[in-house]
């Protein structure tokens, strides 16, 4: 075959497969997981100060934070509002969302108030919620950037289950800046409350690919469109994917506490309502400590949750129990919060 044609022939190939690409490919739509958003900001003194995980203001980066997500969500017709606490003030009334109006509403966060007099009556900015709350149809994300920090007026975890009772399409969504130990015990109880809570660790979210994961963990998912002109055989009822965390150790720990037991709870549920026929649980740890230790750990973790798990009436049959170690951190193990949030057990379906 001369040059020419062996040429020729190549390329009619290369069309032929772009073409057979082409037809094969399936064009995808995003979806909305919720109908409304709130992002909620945390105004108070303890915010105005320094992180030094972060080495920056905290009011400063969450600002920031908020305009890279603000780019990140899609018009999906979400229904939007921005507000703060301490004081509480509504900076953006709930309206369709629009990505100008929510810009707007975040430009007017002040980073460079005065920190002395100022308390963190956080309850109460949950409270004061209610009523953007009771305009809302349908499942509503409320993404709380805050230091945990509370130390005035109602108590803020049993301010966050009252929203929970009250709207039970609610999901509380904490980008944590917490810092001190009263502060991370805040965020860790109210991420407890619901299975539903995606984590969201400020450092982390500073990588792009991050926060647009983050983005679509909260805000939508990605359907296929159905194919075109294409016979399909009926989908079996087949076992869904779940992946369930939200179950952080203390340093070194691996005993169930009382504040695990509501994420433990809503696992119950979803594992006994799934089609699955078998479930892992994976252990997991910081980075501290030695490679052989954090192993044993990992998986005293992991058995402690089936051992949960088989007690209050799933079958222990259905459960492999995977220890990982510190082999697989999920997030950044030089900050504190990364380390605490590494320190966790993961429920998936086989």
């Amino acid at each position: 075959m001369s040059i020419r044609k062996r040429l020729l022939t190549g390329t009619l190939l290369a069309a032929m497969m772009a073409l057979v690409l082409a037809v094969g490919a399936q064009a995808e739509t995003l979806r909305p997981k919720v109908d409304n958003f709130i992002l909620f900001v945390d105004y108070s003194g303890s915010m105005a100060m320094t992180s030094d995980s972060l080495n920056s203001v905290k009011i400063k980066h969450a600002k920031e934070l908020i305009e890279r997500m603000n780019a990140e969500i899609p018009a999906l017709g979400y229904k939007s509002s921005v507000a703060t606490f301490a004081p509480y003030s509504q900076l953006s009334a709930p309206a369709t969302y629009n990505k100008a109006a929510v810009s707007k509403a975040a430009s007017a966060i002040k980073t460079d108030y005065d920190i002395y007099g100022r308390n963190t009556p956080m309850g109460i900015g949950l409270k004061d919620l209610d009523p953007t709350l009771a305009q809302f149809s349908g499942k509503t994300a409320l993404i709380i950037f805050t230091d945990g920090d509370s130390n005035y007026g109602a108590d803020p975890v049993a301010e966050a289950k009252a929203l929970y009772a009250k709207y039970p399409n609610v999901c509380i969504h904490v980008v944590s800046y917490a810092d001190n130990a009263r502060g991370r015990a805040v965020v860790d109880e109210i991420r407890a409350i619901s299975s539903c809570t995606v984590v969201g660790d400020p450092k982390a979210l500073g990588d792009a690919a991050a926060l647009k994961k983050y983005v679509k963990d909260v805000f939508y998912e990605v359907v296929p469109d159905a194919p075109v002109a294409r016979s399909v055989e009926p989908v079996k009822d087949e076992c869904e994917t779940i992946t369930f965390g939200n179950l952080n150790f203390g340093f070194d720990k691996y005993q169930i506490t009382k504040e695990m037991e509501p994420a433990l709870e809503q696992a119950l549920v979803i594992l006994k309502d799934s089609k699955c026929k078998r479930f892992t649980v994976e252990g997991h740890t910081d980075s501290v400590g030695t490679v052989p230790y954090n192993q044993k750990l990992s998986e005293r973790r992991a058995n402690s949750v089936a051992s949960w798990l088989s007690s209050h009436g799933f079958n222990a049959s259905k459960l492999n129990v995977v220890g990982k170690g510190k082999l697989e951190p999920k997030y950044d193990n030089k900050t504190e919060e990364g380390r605490h949030l590494n320190r966790r057990v993961e429920i998936r379906s086989n």
